[in-house]
């Protein structure tokens, strides 16, 4: 290979790929036609344009390193010539190229979201709560522009403010023009000279922000609320993503929640369970007593309608569902015993027989009796 592509950009050879991507834009602004229209410029810019495609690709900077031709086997293999493929000679060709322009700096912020705890009562009513957030926000140095006071963007000396630079190629189809997008502006068209202290050009800076969120009523673990236009800000002071707030309920130390109805549990004595008594229970809407009936069993539930937690979507509430369990003492001091030793004889049962039923059945059985329709 009688073409030094190290020596054409004037770099070493083992120059890092920002050192290579500084070198030709250096050059480029030199040589491009726009600026220099001399013919010998024009081939001068051709090299190095051909020299950066082929150093700024690490596959095709290998195969040149190893002393391969990059852009000639591209050419034999496929007859195109400079190292373009086909989809280059498309665009060309349907008008591709031309559809680029400049890309606008601004662009929507990201979404963010933050997680709240909320009590079982601030859920089951809806409540308010303020939430700080660290989030982007626009720089007011500069208000999004990412140039510093009293300066503007300018347009890139390169592309003219196109976003792109062209290049004319040969191919076996003849002349093909193909577009790139700028190297020096990324494509936007526009350079910063002086970028903002405050925010380096960007636009935008973070800060914390204090939000007053409105909690509906009926909400549980996972709910997210969305607010609009709460997140981050974006580049270039673009316009702000969503702010979602999920919930996570706090675990109550009485009730238990399974969707909107509430479960607890009330334990009493054998003796309540077996004349009755009246239970004081602090419900999410004050003290209701929980009417214990003569002759409860334990494992019974008793219902207390419209006590649970408010519908989402809808009126009304659930239900607040109380669970007796039955305590049967393990001690007794001699005058208890030989009271319950009277009361056994009174009422028959020194020696109970007991009562016997199927046990609980396996999923097998019960799938055998569906099928014989019982």
């Amino acid at each position: 290979m009688t073409t030094d592509y190290y020596e054409v950009l004037g770099v070493r050879r083992d120059a890092t790929p920002e050192e290579i991507k500084k070198a030709f834009r250096r050059l480029a602004r030199e040589l491009h036609p726009d600026v220099n229209p001399d013919p010998k410029t024009q081939e001068r810019f051709k090299e190095i344009n051909a020299a950066y495609e082929v150093l700024s690709d690490p596959q095709k900077r290998q195969m040149y390193d190893l002393g391969g031709d990059p852009l000639g086997g591209a050419g034999a293999a496929g007859g195109f010539g400079a190292g373009f493929g086909f989809s280059d000679i498309m665009d060309a060709f349907f008008g591709q190229a031309s559809q680029r322009g400049p890309r606008s700096r601004t662009r929507r912020g990201q979404d963010a979201m933050i997680r709240i705890e909320v009590q079982l009562e601030e859920a089951a009513f809806g409540t308010t709560r303020e939430i700080q957030v660290d989030t982007a926000v626009t720089c007011n140095t500069c208000n999004g522009e990412g140039a510093a006071p009293g300066t503007t963007a300018q347009t890139c000396d390169m592309c003219r403010g196109r976003g792109e630079v062209s290049q004319v190629t040969r191919s076996f189809l003849g002349q093909v023009m193909t577009s790139r997008p700028c190297p020096q502006c990324q494509g936007f068209g526009t350079v910063v000279p002086t970028p903002c202290p405050e925010c380096a050009g960007d636009g935008r800076v973070r800060a914390r922000r204090t939000l007053t969120v409105k909690i509906p009523a009926g909400v549980d673990s996972g709910t997210r609320i969305q607010l609009a236009g709460e997140g981050e800000v974006g580049p270039g002071g673009g316009p702000a993503g969503d702010l979602y707030v999920e919930i996570a309920e706090v675990p109550h130390p009485t009730f238990q929640r399974r969707g909107d109805d509430l479960h607890c549990t009330v334990t009493i004595p054998m003796t309540a369970a077996a004349l009755g008594t009246k239970v004081p229970l602090e419900t999410l809407d004050g003290v209701a007593e929980i009417d214990i009936r003569p002759g409860t069993q334990s494992g019974q539930s008793i219902p207390l309608h419209g006590r649970g937690v408010t519908h989402l979507r809808g009126g009304g509430r659930g239900d607040l569902i109380v669970h007796v369990e039955v305590q049967t003492p393990t001690k007794l001091d001699p005058e208890q015993e030989e009271l319950l030793r009277r009361l056994a004889k009174l009422r028959a049962e020194e020696r109970p027989t007991g009562q016997f039923s199927p046990g609980q059945q396996g999923l097998f059985s019960r799938l055998k009796d569906a099928f014989n329709g019982r």
